[in-house]
């Protein structure tokens, strides 16, 4: 199913939730900076039961950082879900979750990086989702005001989307319409023949990661190729690609990769879109109708 329910705009007094459904926090106390952030935004904050554990890696049991979503989800009170970091865990909890409820209780979820999978699967059940900053830029607020600004805005229902990108020498030129879905290449790969796949027929796919190699980057690129996927896409948004560990000896880089990937097709390719693991990682609502247009003075990304 096509995600295209956008959640109701927040307003003054809706209840938001703080849950950990990936790695455990190292620090508590971002919570609290989330927590007030939130609160000066006009909102009620409740975190999760389970939010502050630690379980090895996890922030948590699989059944217990599970039981914080599912509850988050299904509670008609709860009208935005923040989750508080990513590092690894939502795969884990895939299989078990219903999400059905959202295609009648539409509600957002914010996060990006493992929280990719999240996404994904709110996209099966067709709803939008915000990928966006977690706790340690809400906590950090001073840091990242226009970035928090922009987040604050679209879930109010104050402004839609729109991002200009100056040109970049690897860009191709073009113009595409669709749906706008990813996030994090490693679980859109991961998640590649899954009923959790996202459903990127037509779609304007952007992608970002985070201390990669670049033959693990090619590795997913093919991948992406090889299932069709990047034939079906009607564009291809390239984020940040932080900290790539250097390896002369692959002899592409990350824009020759990608490139080598997409150049049977005609779609726009806009590279070094602010998205990912920086501090100017732009709110992008996946599921949105979306129309990107690249020409050589750079690239435009608008909500339709």
């Amino acid at each position: 199913m096509n995600a295209n329910i956008m959640p109701p705009a927040l307003k003054e007094g809706d209840l938001v939730v703080i849950i950990s459904p990936s790695s455990a926090l190292a620090d508590g106390e971002l919570l609290d900076g989330a927590k007030r952030t939130l609160e000066g935004w006009g909102l009620r904050v409740r975190i999760a039961p389970h939010a502050l554990d630690h379980v090895g890696h996890f922030a948590g049991k699989d059944e217990d950082r599970l039981a914080d979503l599912q509850a988050a989800v299904l509670d008609p009170e709860v009208k935005c879900i923040l989750c508080s970091r990513g590092g690894y865990g939502v795969l884990r909890l895939l299989e078990a979750s219903n999400l059905t409820s959202l295609q009648t209780q539409p509600k957002w979820m914010l996060g990006f990086s493992d929280i990719t999978a999240l996404h994904a699967a709110f996209a099966q059940v067709g709803c939008c989702s915000l990928h966006a900053p977690m706790a340690k830029a809400l906590a950090h607020s001073h840091s990242n005001k226009r970035v928090l600004h922009n987040m604050h805005d679209i879930l109010f229902g104050l402004k839609t989307m729109s991002y200009k990108v100056e040109a970049h020498e690897m860009n191709r030129e073009g113009v595409g319409e669709g749906r706008l879905f990813g996030g994090n290449l490693s679980l859109i790969y991961a998640l590649q023949g899954t009923p959790y796949q996202f459903p990127l027929d037509g779609s304007i796919l952007f992608i970002e990661d985070l201390s990669e190699k670049l033959y693990h980057i090619d590795r997913m690129m093919h991948n992406l190729r090889l299932s069709g996927a990047l034939s079906r896409i009607s564009g291809l948004i390239v984020g940040q690609f932080t900290d790539i560990v250097p390896n002369a000896e692959f002899g592409q880089t990350l824009e020759e990769i990608v490139m080598s990937m997409v150049g049977d097709y005609g779609y726009p390719v806009c590279f070094n879109f602010p998205v990912g693991h920086v501090g100017n990682n732009v709110p992008l609502i996946e599921g949105s109708k979306v129309r990107l247009s690249v020409t050589a003075k750079g690239a435009t990304l608008t909500q339709k």
